[in-house]
């Protein structure tokens, strides 16, 4: 019976290993490989998860024959889960971690740089305030030269096809983009917003482009998105961009207009030659914010 005088203190508790479980299934689609990642066997989180849907009165995890997905109350629970496990870190890490003061210098492409560094500058200065950390904002061909230059201790890097020896740390699909309702992808030659010389984007854009046969000119260049988004919102152009960062009032181009498919690019983290407890530290936390995407 629930204490009317204070009712929260008699709410059940989540534990942290059981939402551990619960993440890696609604992440691998797989009871097998969730168990394998948490080091357990599949019915150990099977019971874990059982006794978890028991205590919330919600079905939280869709059991089919080859894969497991996550109900709409699930994916409620995988939003607090997640943040539960990052704060259990971040609040561990002040207790474990030594007292780390200094700076590191990281270096970011323009997109990466939008989409992910606010939340790692977040977790990472509550967790380490006396570290300074200053971001340069770049190409990814000139944020790589200055890691391998010791300019930089990290750098946070956009590659295709490039040899760079670093950490992928996220893959995802390169679409065309353009404006809706616009009419720019339906012109020929067809009208293109890109970066500079050396980005990834550009250089799959252009080479689907050439082995389709299709004519284009290059109608705006800017190195950063928001450049390259302004072309678009005024249909000036199309561009080649990530799928995470076509937002309304931008789409995705229709199939129908057969442009050739993009495929997918890569982000890395680039480590100079000479790390330490900073370094290491700035690394895990840009690392766990990808895993969470």
């Amino acid at each position: 019976m629930i204490d009317s005088a204070n009712p929260i203190a008699a709410l059940p508790l989540l534990e942290l290993d059981v939402l551990r479980s619960f993440i890696a299934i609604a992440e691998t689609g797989s009871f097998t490989r969730a168990a394998s990642q948490v080091h357990r066997t599949p019915s150990a989180i099977s019971m874990q998860i059982k006794r978890l849907e028991e205590m919330l009165g919600y079905s939280l995890l869709l059991r089919e024959p080859k894969r497991a997905s996550v109900t709409a109350q699930g994916e409620v629970l995988l939003g607090f889960a997640r943040r539960m496990l990052a704060l259990n870190e971040e609040a561990l890490s002040r207790f474990y971690s030594p007292a780390l003061t200094g700076y590191v210098r990281l270096g970011t492409s323009d997109d990466v740089g939008t989409r992910i560094l606010p939340a790692v500058l977040s977790s990472f200065a509550r967790a380490y305030p006396g570290v300074q950390i200053d971001v340069v904002v770049g190409r990814s061909i000139d944020m790589a030269a200055q890691v391998d230059s010791a300019e930089l201790d990290l750098a946070l890097v956009t590659s295709g096809n490039h040899a760079l020896h670093g950490e992928v740390v996220y893959t995802e699909q390169l679409v065309w983009a353009e404006c809706a309702g616009g009419q720019a992808s339906t012109r020929r030659p067809l009208p293109l917003s890109l970066a500079g010389a050396g980005c990834v984007w550009r250089e799959s854009a252009l080479a689907a482009l050439d082995r389709a046969g299709i004519t284009y000119r290059i109608a705006y260049v800017s190195d950063h998105c928001t450049g390259q988004r302004a072309a678009m919102l005024a249909d000036l152009a199309i561009a080649p961009f990530p799928r995470g960062l076509v937002h309304k009032p931008l789409k995705v181009v229709e199939a129908e207009t057969a442009l050739p498919a993009l495929g997918s690019y890569q982000i890395m983290l680039l480590q100079g030659s000479n790390p330490g407890p900073l370094v290491d530290a700035l690394r895990s936390y840009i690392v766990q914010t990808f895993e969470t995407l």
